[in-house]
């Protein structure tokens, strides 16, 4: 029997909006936070009360009113393939899915405008038949949607070119607030900051204009290294080359290589890869750097081929782990950066201390106009009092370590966390909107 307020939420926006089945409820509590042995100990057991599928802002804004008025919390999910929690709810109440606000409204001269739970990969193909495409995106943009990349991701493909969420990339977004009378903001320039990366605890986004870039045609490749610091001098020079156009740089070490069990064929057992995505123009120049690193192409996906079969951006970004998991369910990850200057020692010190428990996956990127060592080294799990055993030796050599094995929305050095928190106090002052993943910031 529906207690009070469901009854009251189903006659508000009707039965095929409100659900509140078992399955439903279950399924759409849960993102990807299994890729954690430590979230996935914390959170397989939250459910929501009841789920909002809205397909207009209206009935978006009618929902958040009537959160408001009967102290409900509100947690949003776009596809759910987030990997820390983003979307679950800790405390019950409502899960509001926005997958089906799923319309491009605009394509322009480098803008996209959409709703936000427009698919990246739906949206991409629609770009490329007009002359551009996306600027960045995640590993699983064929399900990802662009309010949930925005809301809660942070780079992805693309990112060694156009930099992160942060970079640029979102123009203009609508967000909602949770009040008795719902606000509609249209926020642009820095008020994006409070925004970006908040998994909704500042503000629900509605609609945004990303920032896309003119379509160029890529080519894949793969190179094969017999050792990992020759992988990685080589994706770094290319990383830091401007004469060669490129959407993706990643490298993986053995056994991280061996896990990609489509792609063996192509290389030798034991080799380190880089995995590429680059201008088709430009495969002699990447012949070239490859001789000079002692690495070989050893497979090249033509440009015709491109999205029209698996991808080499398929085993990338947090890809890579999905890969390692599927080997062996014991490994785990962490989110690292490393020194441009002695990164080499810092990976040294980390394969002599951690030999067979840190594996390493390495993705370049551009940050702060600077291209720069981003990594998602493979962990081999034993405890999660041995996993921050590791965290701390990392971070007591100066590699920067963003935890992908807690809930809580992680403060930062660029102040957007503060930014957060203070739009937070102001549209969501009854802290409904995904509450407890800012921890004990409120109170």
């Amino acid at each position: 029997m529906l207690v009070e307020w469901k009854k009251d939420m189903e006659e508000l926006v009707g039965e095929k909006v409100f659900l509140v089945d078992e399955k439903t409820r279950d399924k759409l509590s849960k993102d990807y936070f299994w890729y954690s042995p430590v979230l996935d100990a914390e959170l397989k057991n939250k459910v929501a009360d009841g789920v909002c599928k809205p397909s207009t802002e209206e009935e978006v804004a009618q929902i958040l009113s009537f959160a408001y008025e009967r102290r409900i919390p509100i947690t949003t999910r776009g596809a759910g393939t987030g990997n820390y929690g983003q979307a679950v709810p800790l405390e019950g109440g409502i899960l509001l899915d926005l997958s089906q606000l799923n319309t491009i409204i605009e394509v322009g001269e480098g803008y996209a405008d959409v709703q936000c739970g427009v698919k990246l990969g739906r949206l991409e193909k629609e770009l490329r038949e007009k002359g551009q495409e996306l600027c960045i995106y995640p590993s699983t943009y064929v399900k990802a949607t662009a309010g949930g990349f925005f809301s809660g991701g942070s780079g992805g493909i693309g990112s060694i070119t156009w930099g992160s969420v942060w970079d640029g990339n979102i123009i203009e977004a609508v967000i909602y607030t949770l009040e008795a009378k719902p606000r509609r903001l249209v926020v642009s320039g820095e008020e994006l900051d409070a925004y970006i990366h908040n998994y909704g605890t500042s503000g629900i986004m509605t609609q945004l204009k990303m920032r896309t870039a003119p379509k160029t045609e890529w080519e894949q490749v793969i190179v094969q290294f017999a050792d990992m610091e020759n992988m990685l001098l080589f994706t770094e020079k290319l990383s830091k080359d401007p004469t060669i156009k490129k959407r993706l740089v990643s490298g993986a070490e053995p056994p991280i290589s061996s896990y990609f069990t489509p792609l063996l064929n192509y290389y030798e057992e034991g080799s380190s890869v880089a995995l590429l995505e680059v201008e088709e123009e430009n495969l002699e120049e990447i012949k070239g750097l490859a001789d000079e690193f002692q690495g070989s192409i050893v497979h090249v996906i033509d440009a015709e081929a491109y999205h029209k079969q698996m991808g080499l951006s398929d085993f990338t970004w947090n890809h890579t782990t999905l890969w390692a998991l599927k080997y062996d369910p014991e490994l785990t990850y962490l989110q690292c950066g490393f020194s441009n200057s002695h990164y080499l020692d810092q990976i040294q010190n980390i394969k002599n201390k951690f030999p067979r428990e840190v594996f390493i996956h390495v993705e370049w990127m551009l940050a702060n106009g600077e291209i720069r060592l981003g990594s998602l080294p493979i962990i081999q799990y034993k405890s999660k009092e041995r996993l921050y055993e590791i965290i701390d030796y990392l971070e007591s050599i100066g590699v920067s370590v963003n935890d992908p094995h807690t809930f809580l929305l992680p403060r930062d050095k660029n102040g957007y966390f503060e930014k957060i928190l203070e739009k937070k106090k102001i549209n969501d002052p009854l802290d409904l909107l995904n509450p407890g993943k800012l921890s004990m910031a409120l109170k």
